[in-house]
């Protein structure tokens, strides 16, 4: 009967059996959906963690750019909500001395025995009940009858206003609901980013460091850059640029001290005298488009299908840009993106 029993076979391996099972169980358990511990899961290599991170800035950044269009047009949407408010009050205030004169006029009628229909439609304390009220002030035959006309014009102007305005404030308010949403992207793929870096050894983020944020600080390349620039305003915006190198990137901002793509782009043609749209997809369309083989220092530089980075040509294939929150403002070979086009801001 022993001849026929089977052996117990061992574990092959020990240790490498239960960690095979740890990592297969892990991957089960992620494809399924489920949340597993960061001690579960297996340590990615510089090479995928570093991957993984340039996609999700790529995301990031593509929403940062959407998030600031949004809060351009929510900024120009609050400019004109003001200036509709102001002139509503000012219409009011007219519309208020006109009142008085009449006013006075209708006193001194009451005084003699009687008051215009007119008037007292004028002098309502309610101008919507004034307006429903204007078959009644035409058949009215007065002689205040072009005082009481301009007054009811101001009316109608007043409300015109108030309906711009509610416009606006209905635009403002999906704006901000526009740019929350973005930012909730933003940090969302920023926290992402963080969380796959703080899984690497510090060797293997100084490794990562060393290729991606130490860029040098040349003196004379900048002199020779700005020299070549096609005009004055060009040649400002590419010394302004290589000033910042070092700055850190910060998703929103346009500077002086850290910027976001975009912002250092933006923040380096204001040096200039020149007033360059927030966005990457609306910079690239704010002058006059160039070939690759045709760049000249200052020339805009754009890359990725969605136009979602932009960075300042500086000459010999280099740009200055602001990559991530992982590199600050360096310099860098055009060709380390895959680009996308090119403007040359007049």
């Amino acid at each position: 009967m022993a001849a026929h029993r089977r052996s117990r076979q061992r574990p092959v391996g020990g240790h490498t059996a239960r960690r095979a099972v740890a990592i297969a169980l892990a991957g089960a358990a992620t494809a399924a959906g489920f949340d597993v511990p960061a001690e579960a899961r297996p340590r990615p290599t510089p090479e995928q963690a570093g991957a993984d991170v340039d996609r999700l800035y790529r995301q990031a950044e593509a929403a940062t750019e959407k998030y600031n269009g949004a809060k351009e047009k929510a900024e120009s949407a609050q400019q004109r909500l003001r200036a509709l408010q102001d002139e509503s009050a000012r219409r009011w205030n007219r519309l208020n001395a006109a009142r008085a004169a009449l006013g006075s006029v209708a006193a001194a009628q009451y005084r003699s025995g009687g008051l215009d229909p007119a008037l007292r439609l004028v002098l309502s304390e309610d101008p919507d009940g004034f307006l429903d009220g204007t078959a009644l002030a035409e058949r009215a035959g007065t002689r205040h009858k072009a005082d009481v006309g301009r007054v009811r014009a101001q009316l109608r102007e007043i409300e015109q206003l108030r309906g711009a305005a509610r416009i606006e404030a209905k635009s403002l308010t999906s704006h901000r609901a526009e740019m929350r949403r973005h930012k909730k992207t933003v940090t969302g793929k920023l926290a992402a980013a963080r969380h796959l870096l703080s899984r690497l050894t510090p060797e293997q983020r100084a490794d990562r460091a060393d290729g991606t944020t130490r860029a040098p600080r040349p003196s004379a390349a900048s002199g020779f850059a700005v020299s070549r620039a096609p005009g004055a305003r060009a040649a400002e915006a590419v010394a302004y640029a290589y000033r910042k190198i070092g700055s850190p990137y910060v998703w929103g901002a346009t500077g002086p001290d850290a910027f976001d793509c975009s912002g250092l782009v933006q923040a380096a043609y204001r040096s200039a005298g020149v007033s360059l749209p927030r966005t990457t997809y609306a910079q690239i369309g704010a002058g006059r488009r160039v070939a690759r083989s045709e760049l000249l220092p200052g020339d805009l530089v754009f890359f990725y299908p969605g136009i979602s980075h932009v960075g300042i040509y500086v000459g010999d294939g280099r740009m200055i840009h602001a990559p991530n929150p992982s590199a600050p403002v360096r310099l860098a070979p055009v060709d380390e993106m895959p680009f996308a086009g090119a403007t040359r801001v007049s």
